[in-house]
Order: structure tokens, then sequence, then C-alpha cells
């Protein structure tokens, strides 16, 4: 009941100092709520059934704008499922959906055998991959939003451990490069899953065999947006041999660092860093840790010459050339450089993207690159939420009014797409799923944000004031 009263009061636009409702604002609460499954809030109700990992970070981040106690259940949900080795899936699987609903489905993981070494629950079915991590970030803004409900129920208290754990995951297990930075090792654990960044690394894995998948993806979009069979086919494999090693990290024939995975371990670091202090512990430690991550960033992944961040493949052994929206989201970091942060925003308006001098979002890959699609998956549309990293990244470093015109262009999008998971990023129409669980989310967190003068600080989490709120400047 609770959820559901503060949903329509704040939709309505009570406790905006009386402002008239915001149909935007109504329309992003309605997508939110039609994905609502009682505990998590799903992508897309036809596509992606279930409770995906970033997806739910950025989402608890619009829902702390709807309601702050539903956010923390979003985040505390997929928490639940957890591995014991500190990996947070990047599936957590609904039992009441049909296993043909979603490939690769509970039954293709097998969690709870194959993952048992590694510490999977044996009470929910899981992926064994992982995802972005955001889940720091997130939860810091979580409890922001709200630090009097938070610190009543315990929130921060009860989610440090496992997001310290994860971390520490992440930064033990996956360090394969021997660099200090974290390697992928299938491509949808980058959250990009398509991206041409991929296609060198990929191009040395053999594929499944046609006849051992069967794609549920097709059934809900168009063959020319989606990814091809041949790439999903070494998808596959690579899924196949991680699980059939039992989640075994190190083994495997792909590993990447990728530039956003690792930046937003460092801005989540810093967040983790606000969180030990908030209980009452020193976050020195993690900030120095997230500023070795970024020096790290810059010395294995930063091509000075070309001005970009570009992936690391690990058992290639140099970088990939291939200009992808990821190696723009280090602009999240506080302690990038000034001149990498001048020649990244270069970038970002150069030719390669366009950003404000063509194109109102960034896309997801080179316009002027070989693979360059403007429909299909992350091989060139705009996304919303790597947008919405770059929106944050530009007000970091001050460029106010680049910031602004970002975010007011992702508004239109989201309004004009009905909130589509991605757009086509000349023409602006939607792509994908309709009513997309972030899409709406972010679009709530950019309508109820309001830039704040100067930079973020040293946590790279300061945020602007929320109007209404008792917690002041930050959030």
């Amino acid at each position: 009941m609770e959820h559901t009263t503060e949903r329509h009061a704040i939709a309505a636009g009570t406790g905006r100092r009386g402002q008239p409702p915001d149909p935007l604002r109504e329309r992003a609460v309605e997508v939110l709520d039609a994905n609502w499954t009682g505990a998590s809030t799903v992508p897309s109700r036809t596509l992606y059934p279930h409770q995906w990992s970033w997806d739910s970070a950025f989402i608890a981040i619009g829902l702390r704008h709807v309601s702050p106690l539903r956010a923390q259940s979003e985040l505390e949900t997929l928490l639940s499922a957890q591995w014991g080795d500190g990996r947070i899936p990047h599936i957590v699987f609904n039992p009441d959906i049909a296993l043909d609903a979603y490939f690769p489905s509970p039954d293709f993981w097998r969690s709870s055998t194959a993952g048992r070494t590694a510490g999977a629950p044996a009470t929910v079915q899981t992926s064994g991959i992982v995802q972005p991590p955001v889940h720091a970030l997130a939860a810091w803004l979580v409890h922001r939003a709200d630090p009097a409900l938070s610190r009543s129920r315990g929130f921060l208290l009860r989610v440090y451990p496992a997001l310290a754990a994860w971390h520490r995951y992440l930064l033990h297990r996956r360090d394969l490069g021997g660099g200090g930075l974290v390697s992928v090792v299938h491509p949808w654990e980058q959250g990009m899953d398509n991206s041409p960044c991929w296609d060198a690394p990929l191009s040395r894995i053999t594929p499944a065999e046609p006849g051992a998948f069967r794609r549920a993806d097709l059934a809900h979009g168009t063959a020319d947006d989606r990814p091809t069979d041949l790439d999903y086919g070494r998808y596959v494999r690579l899924a196949t041999d991680y699980r059939d090693g039992r989640y075994a990290d190190g083994a495997g024939e792909f590993a990447v660092e990728d530039p956003s995975f690792n930046a937003l371990l460092a801005a989540s670091e810093h967040a983790l860093a606000r969180i030990a202090c908030e209980l009452g512990a020193a976050g020195t430690a993690r900030h120095a840790r997230a500023e070795r991550l970024t020096a790290a960033l810059v010395d294995r992944l930063w091509d000075p010459a070309a001005g970009m961040f570009f992936c690391r493949d690990v058992r290639g052994g140099g970088l990939i050339r291939e200009y992808g929206v990821s190696g723009l989201i280090p602009l999240i970091l506080p302690a990038l450089p000034r001149s990498v942060v001048g020649a990244l925003l270069g970038t970002a308006r150069g030719p390669h993207f366009g950003l404000g001098d063509g194109l109102r979002l960034a896309p997801s890959y080179d316009l002027l690159g070989p693979a360059f699609d403007p429909h299909r998956y992350w091989r060139g549309p705009a996304w919303f939420n790597t947008n919405w990293l770059l929106e944050r990244g530009l007000r970091l470093h001050g460029e106010h009014a680049r910031a602004a015109r970002l975010r007011a262009a992702l508004l239109d999008a989201a309004d004009a797409s009905d909130f589509a998971e991605y757009v086509d990023p000349y023409t602006g129409a939607g792509c994908g799923a309709r009513g997309f669980g972030w899409t709406a989310a972010l679009t709530l967190d950019l309508l109820d944000g309001r830039p704040a003068a100067g930079a973020a600080g040293r946590a790279g989490t300061r945020e602007p004031g929320r109007r209404g709120r008792r917690e002041g400047t930050s959030r």
C-alpha cells in the first residue's frame, strides 16, 4: 500500500512546491508500475521478463524519486541472489515465467549445480555471468533520497557487506590482465552486448551449432535490429564453456578490459567510501582504490593520439581500436587528468560521435566505423543509460551548458519514443522494446534532478539538490 500511495502522490505533483502535474513524469511512473513484479522491476514485460542486474541499479536510481522504499527493495531483491564468491549475477530468474520466454533460460545456466563451488544460491536460479557494477552508486543515491527511511530500515548497514564482497570479487578474481583492471569474460557482462568492440576477440570463438539454442529475442524484435545468428552462436559457446568450467574465472578464451566497466567500478568505489563513512567507518582506502583504478584506466586503455579510451584484448595482447561509447564513460570520474578530459570531450564532439555538433544523443558506436548501423543492437543506436552517464560526466567536469542540452535531448527522446529501449541517433525513432524500465527510470531522475554549480568533488557522487527534500544540497 505504501508504494501505491506514495507513487500517486508524487506523480500528481504533490510535495513539489505545488507545481502542476508533469505528463512525462506521470507516464514514466506508469511504465515502472507496469514493470513492477512486487519485488523488482523487469526491463520489459515481453523481451526481458526477469530481473537484470545493471537494469535494476538504474531503475532504483529513478525509483528513489517515486518511492525510496521501493528503490531499496529493488536493490535488496537483487542482492539476495548474490553468490558466495561475491558475484552479482546478471539475471535473477522469475520461476513463474515459462522457460521458453527467454533464452538462455535457467535450465541453460544450471546455476544451483554448475555454480555450487562458487557459492550460487540453492533456492533461486540465476545466470552465472555478471554486469557492470553500478550498484554501490545506486545504493548511495537511494539512501540520499530519504536518509531517515534508509537509517530506520538499516538499508546501508545491510547492503554494504554485499557490495563490498561484490567489489572484492571483481578486483581479486577478475584482474586477468594483471594490470589492476577488471576483465569481462563474456560480451553480455559489459552490458553493450553486440558492440563491434567485441568482434576481434569473438572471431577466435567457435560458435555453437545452430541447433544447440533457440533465440527467443527474435519473437519480439526484427532480426535486422538484433545480433546475428553467428554472433549469438559465439555468445552461447562462451557461456556454455564458462558453465561447464563451473564458473571458474581465468580459463576462457575471451577476456577484455573495458573502459566503462572499470570506470563504473571506480565510481562505485567512491560511492562505497561514502557509504562506509555514513556507517561510521573510514572511506579513505576506498577513495584511494578508486583513484588507482582511474590511474590504471589511463595507463592501460587511454590512447592520447586518438583521444579515446579503448578496450584491451587480454588474450590478444593489445588495444581494440574501435570507437565505442564505452570509451567516453570514464568522464564520470573526478580524478581524470585535465588533458584526458579535454581530449575526450573533443572526441565526443568530433566526427566519431558528433555529440552536440551533429547529433543530440551520443551513438553507441563510431559514426565513421565500417560496422556502424543506426538500428542494430549496440552497433550504432543511442541508449539512454550511456547518455545519462555522459550527462553526469559533462556536469562533473564543468560542461554545464552541454550537459543541459544532453539532458533536454534525453527527455525529448524518451517522450517521443514512448520510453524506447534505444533510438536511431539521427532520427530519434524508437527501436527495441517500448516502455523500457531504465529509460523511464532515468527520465524520472533527469526530471527531478537539477544541475548544481561546481564539480562533483572527490567522491564523484555529490548530487544536485532535490526540491522539497530534507537532505539539503546532496542526494
